[in-house]
């Protein structure tokens, strides 16, 4: 991500906080009381690799410092034991709070076992952490919409419900071991399964369950390796009209299979690409034309939930949610705070992204 996004991004962060604080009256979700306590706040973030977590963790870190907190901010680099280790190295230092975006969200029962016999409170960060009596809430978005808005993406613009097809598609998933990956799989599978079923939609690989479309690590190099096999053994020179990705950066791998296997040239069109996350990269492939769709998540709204939960949580208050039965970590059912996502592709990409700040027209280019 360029730096000055980062600044921009950070810089709308400080502004709604120093807003909602100077207005008082009653905080919402979207607002951060100021707080007179002080102390380190641990944020562990899956990777530095993926532009929405360098943003999720600069967004944070202003927000944190303004409400005087300081941010331990580190990044796990898809290592489960090197965000095991930072976690334990936070706990040690006595960190106050935890902010965590796990890389495996059934990995970390033990770690935080010792978060609990230290008094520090755990927040799970978009992606659910498992298996664990030791997490007090969790901040995301509404996981399985971003499925059904994936979906429902492809529905539209093959025209399946105006009955037309048979069309072919390819299905992927995100890493296993992020609980989010279930969710959004499951929210595209309840609007593709019923043409799959009728053969409106046929999946030549025959891969069609979960565990078989997994990604490691969500990886786009993974994804366009497997998607090249899948060409090459299942279609030959029939067509892909359309594939389901979870994320833009798969999706950029499928494209780049695609692409070496003579897609986007000549009469064989590139097919549908759905995507997830709004990264520079993918949006400005939707402006070429390349990919089709991305699920935009405002990141600077996630983390304001974030810091209102720790804060309340640190100052005896109670944070708030507005799910308290979807979110079962397989011990509990973790009370959670969903945001919702956006579907945006060419249409209204300007009007979403642009007039809404995440990007400028400089950066998005077109």
């Amino acid at each position: 991500m360029a730096c000055s996004r980062l600044l921009r991004l950070a810089a709308v962060g400080v502004a709604l906080v120093l807003t909602a604080s100077a207005c008082g009256g009653e905080k919402d979700a979207g607002s951060v009381a100021v707080s007179t306590s002080a102390g380190t706040i641990g944020i562990a973030m899956p990777t530095s690799t993926s532009e929405r977590w360098i943003a999720d963790a600069s967004n944070m870190t202003k927000q944190f410092e303004v409400l005087g907190y300081k941010a331990d901010v580190q990044f796990g680099e898809d290592d489960v034991q090197k965000q095991i280790a930072q976690i334990e190295a936070m706990i040690a230092e006595h960190d106050r709070a935890l902010v965590i975006g796990a890389i495996d969200g059934s990995a970390l029962t033990a770690v935080l076992a010792k978060a609990a016999a230290a008094n520090i409170p755990v927040i799970a960060y978009d992606r659910l952490i498992r298996d664990t009596p030791n997490i007090g809430y969790y901040a995301t978005f509404d996981n399985f919409k971003v499925g059904v808005l994936q979906a429902q993406y492809l529905e539209k613009r093959l025209g399946l419900k105006a009955g037309k097809g048979p069309f072919t598609i390819e299905l992927f998933a995100g890493s296993a071991t992020d609980n989010n990956a279930t969710f959004f799989f499951n929210g595209s599978m309840s609007v593709l399964t019923p043409y799959i079923r009728s053969g409106k939609l046929q999946v030549r690989s025959g891969d069609t369950e979960f565990k078989k479309v997994t990604t490691v690590n969500w990886d786009g190099k993974v994804a366009q390796a497997r998607l090249t096999k899948v060409l090459a053994a299942s279609y030959g020179s029939d067509h892909l009209d359309a594939v389901l990705s979870p994320y833009d950066g798969i999706s950029r791998g499928l494209i780049a299979a695609c692409t070496a296997a003579g897609y986007g040239k000549g009469d064989k069109k590139l097919p549908l690409v759905t995507g997830q996350d709004a990264e520079l990269d993918s949006v400005k492939m939707i402006v070429a034309g390349t990919q089709s769709q991305t699920v935009y998540k405002d990141t600077r709204e996630l983390a304001k939930v974030a810091v209102q939960m720790t804060d309340s949580l640190l100052n005896g208050g109670e944070p708030q949610v507005n799910d308290t039965k979807q979110y079962n970590n397989g011990v509990k059912t973790v009370p959670t705070f969903l945001l919702q996502p956006v579907s945006v592709d060419k249409a209204n990409l300007t009007s979403v992204l642009v007039d809404g700040g995440y990007y400028s027209a400089a950066d998005i280019g077109g």
